[in-house]
């Protein structure tokens, strides 16, 4: 299992990338998809992400106390 930090430094990385692709990609069209479109689904994604890895964080400090 990937630790707490990996984590959240993953999906962080992934809202950054889908933030700066909804930022700069809606004036780009591509036949098959819509970058601001893919950008908004990465950013959600992201934010679970980083989510998810708080709360393994906050999970294992628990643990140790």
């Amino acid at each position: 299992m990937a630790s707490p930090r990996k984590t959240l430094i993953t999906g962080l990385a992934t809202l950054v990338v889908g933030a700066a692709l909804w930022r700069y990609g809606l004036d780009v069209e591509i036949v098959i998809f819509a970058p601001s479109k893919i950008g908004v689904v990465l950013m959600a994604i992201g934010g679970l992400e980083t989510l998810y890895g708080l709360y393994k964080m906050a999970a294992a400090s628990r643990r140790t106390e």
